[in-house]
């Protein structure tokens, strides 16, 4: 049984004459994560669309999903706050920055503190 809104996944054909015509939806390759060692995070504080609240945002991280929401994990246990992994992002609520960057540096990642 075939999703309702399949069709919005279909890019670059609109239509085909043949009959024997079967759209392939080719989906995204899972990105290889990057040891540690070769990862350079930037952390900054963020507020801007967030009504005044003040974020620490990670951002830099190349890998998979997965990746991204182990380190998440850790950096909120961590810091005992919570947050979330969003685009290739982790967001922390609060300003965490020196807490971050000492955690990222002491599980191997190059981090730099913007701001």
């Amino acid at each position: 049984m075939a999703k309702k809104n399949e069709w919005k996944n279909r890019e670059g054909v609109v239509y085909s004459t043949s009959d024997n015509f079967e759209f392939e939806i080719t989906g995204q390759q899972e990105q290889v994560t990057l040891p540690p060692q070769q990862q350079t995070l930037r952390v900054l504080l963020d507020k801007s669309g967030r009504a005044g609240k003040q974020v620490t945002l990670v951002t830099g991280f190349i890998g998979s999903n997965n990746d991204l929401v182990t380190l998440t994990k850790l950096l909120k246990t961590k810091c005992g706050v919570g947050g979330s992994a969003k685009d290739g992002e982790i967001i922390l609520q609060g300003d965490l920055r020196d807490k971050v960057v000492q955690a990222l540096v002491k599980e191997g990642y190059k981090a730099k503190r913007i701001g």
